[in-house]
């Protein structure tokens, strides 16, 4: 059986090697990356602020379930948690992927659809550091490292963080949540 990993974006503004480079390490590890979001269709990707390129949705989130899959990615880019945090489907399905003990692995601004989701309170975790007072207002502990893990959540701060995310990320996939492979 195939392990499936959910990648929820908005339908515009993913940093494109946030979404793209963890994608690709979960096909090269034999996982079946799958893309959500609020709208069928594509998603627009951005190298930082210009539109780079498209990639399809496989399925909206509000077709989706937490059973569907082993893990859930959130990339960034500021556009796109910004603009998640706002659709009710994607903040429930995270609030529930984190109550279910499955893998979280939020990059860069994507913590912002955690704060939304009310799942910090009690939580370490890392991200773009513009968010350390949102994540602290959550009830969260903000550090500077490259990747946080903590029980499910998996953290990193920006796309030069990408290969410590992506090892944590394949690592809680392989052993459960909360393995260590930073």
């Amino acid at each position: 059986m195939t392990t499936r990993i959910a990648f929820l974006t908005a339908n515009e503004g993913i940093e494109s090697v946030e979404l793209t480079d963890p994608w690709k390490a979960a096909a090269d590890a034999g996982h079946a990356p799958e893309l959500l979001a609020p709208e069928a269709g594509t998603v627009s990707l951005f190298e930082h602020l210009d539109r780079s390129s498209e990639q399809t949705v496989d399925r909206t989130v509000s077709q989706a379930s937490v059973d569907d899959y082993a893990a859930l990615v959130l990339p960034g880019g500021v556009a796109n948690p910004d603009a998640l945090r706002l659709d009710t489907a994607a903040v429930d399905f995270i609030r529930d992927f984190v109550a279910s003990g499955k893998p979280v692995a939020a990059i860069c601004h994507a913590p912002w659809t955690l704060v939304e989701a009310g799942v910090l309170e009690g939580r370490t975790l890392t991200s773009f550091p513009s968010l350390a007072t949102d994540v602290r207002n959550a009830g969260g502990t903000w550090t500077d490292e490259k990747v946080v893990t903590d029980g499910n959540l998996i953290t990193s701060r920006n796309p030069d963080d990408l290969p410590a995310f992506i090892n944590a990320l394949l690592e809680a996939v392989a052993h459960g949540a909360g393995s260590t492979g930073a």
